[in-house]
């Protein structure tokens, strides 16, 4: 038969191992979550009673007060607010460059023709061309101007960046026509400078004139480079 007391007190040792390890795990639970409440009072709960998300409280617990960009900065120093100061670059050394090509393209025809009848006329008649090649020189000028000025977006501000691409666009379009002048006035001088040469006082006239345009331009551009509106 089995000894009952023994079974007795086997089952009283197993129950007290039992409370004993209860009472640990108890222990190490409210030793963790007492820890981590503190931490977590950190993070305030975004859920209104009504379970909808309270913005406000949501976006206090993010600190974005804190940040030190502000939306007026923002406004005013965008991100791509060098794109306007580095076209007003491009356009004003590309668009005289392209008046000054064509100016240069369509005088040197009108050359090439007059020197076959009057090849003693060819200095004279490169005249046209010297003063076609100035207008590229007035949009190298303001495009050396403009990108001294060019800077990462919190240095450089947007109505900075609108003031350099009008300076651009201001000397590009009249170096623009202004070649168009020379070098329809050129061509046109050129051949009718070998039937007449008395025409040639009143070419070099037109060719000044014509020229101006551009430098009318190149002060505007360098104007509004000095303007200061940070």
């Amino acid at each position: 038969m089995p000894n009952y007391r023994l079974v007795r007190l086997a089952s009283q040792k197993t129950r007290k191992a039992t409370n004993v390890e209860r009472s640990f795990f108890s222990t190490q639970v409210n030793t963790s979550s007492a820890s981590s409440k503190p931490e977590m009072d950190n993070f305030p709960s975004a859920w209104n009673g009504s379970r909808s998300l309270d913005v406000p409280q949501l976006i206090e617990s993010l600190n974005l007060k804190e940040s030190s960009v502000s939306p007026r900065s923002l406004d005013r120093y965008p991100p791509y607010s060098p794109f306007y100061g580095v076209m007003g670059v491009v356009f004003s050394s590309v668009l005289t460059a392209a008046g000054a090509a064509y100016g240069t393209a369509v005088s040197g025809t009108g050359i090439a023709a007059t020197a076959v009848m009057r090849p003693e006329l060819v200095m004279k008649s490169i005249i046209p061309v010297v003063m076609a090649g100035i207008i590229a020189i007035y949009g190298l000028v303001v495009s050396v101007l403009l990108s001294g000025e060019l800077a990462p977006a919190p240095n450089y501000s947007l109505p900075t960046g609108y003031v350099h691409l009008a300076a651009g666009l201001s000397v590009g379009f009249s170096g623009l026509a202004a070649g168009y002048a020379v070098g329809e006035v050129g061509e046109v001088g050129v051949r009718h400078i070998a039937l007449q040469p008395r025409l040639f006082i009143g070419m070099i006239l037109i060719l000044i004139f014509a020229e101006v345009l551009g430098l009318y331009g190149l002060i505007i551009g360098i104007y509004l480079y000095t303007v200061n509106i940070k």
